[in-house]
């Protein structure tokens, strides 16, 4: 069992205890649920949130996708933020240089008026992330903005899938996906 193996399954574990909500729930996405995953529950928890981070980067890693290819990572706020700081500071504790951003629902009023907040994106390769997708919705309005910003998008990456239509969505708009976990891996499947 490789490191990444093992802090893959911690990551499972501790999605199952801390994240996993069962009971009928209407999901953003407008369909219901028998179970209802709460990532931030995970993501913004003190294990979990680092385990995030490295088990995304070894998942990019091993699809090609390391440091040397992307720049910055993140998505529509909110679920994506925190999938992007713990990636940032895993990368960071390895000697990689990795960005974060964050891509507001709607340009803000005051200010510098964008969108897209961080490090500029334009001219550089990200990759978007979502905590949960189901129909990758969110993920999709993030990729419309980032590329509207002037990025590269290469690809989109979730902590959780539904398994519910996000990865067709998100591949039949010419965007590879990947998933760290699956409903398999929580016992909802």
């Amino acid at each position: 069992m490789s490191t990444n193996d093992s802090q893959r399954a911690r990551l499972a574990e501790l999605v199952g205890e801390l994240a996993v909500v069962r009971g009928k729930v209407t999901l953003a996405s407008g369909l219901e649920s028998d179970f209802y995953v709460d990532m931030r529950r995970a993501t913004l928890h003190h294990e979990a949130a680092p385990l995030v981070g490295h088990v995304m980067l070894d998942m990019l890693e091993e699809a090609g996708l390391g440091a040397d290819e992307v720049d910055a990572v993140g998505g529509l706020t909110m679920g994506a933020d925190p999938v992007a700081t713990a990636m940032l500071h895993a990368a960071a504790s390895r000697g990689l240089d990795l960005d974060a951003f964050v891509v507001r629902k709607a340009v803000k009023s005051h200010g510098m008026r964008r969108r897209v907040e961080g490090p500029d994106v334009a001219g550089r390769s990200v990759v978007v992330l979502e905590d949960t997708s189901t129909t990758g919705g969110s993920p999709l309005e993030a990729v419309a903005a980032l590329r509207e910003a002037g990025a590269n998008v290469l690809a989109v990456a979730v902590i959780v899938d539904r398994d519910t239509g996000a990865r067709e969505r998100i591949e039949a708009a010419g965007l590879p996906y990947y998933a760290a976990l699956g409903l398999t891996d929580l016992d909802l499947a």
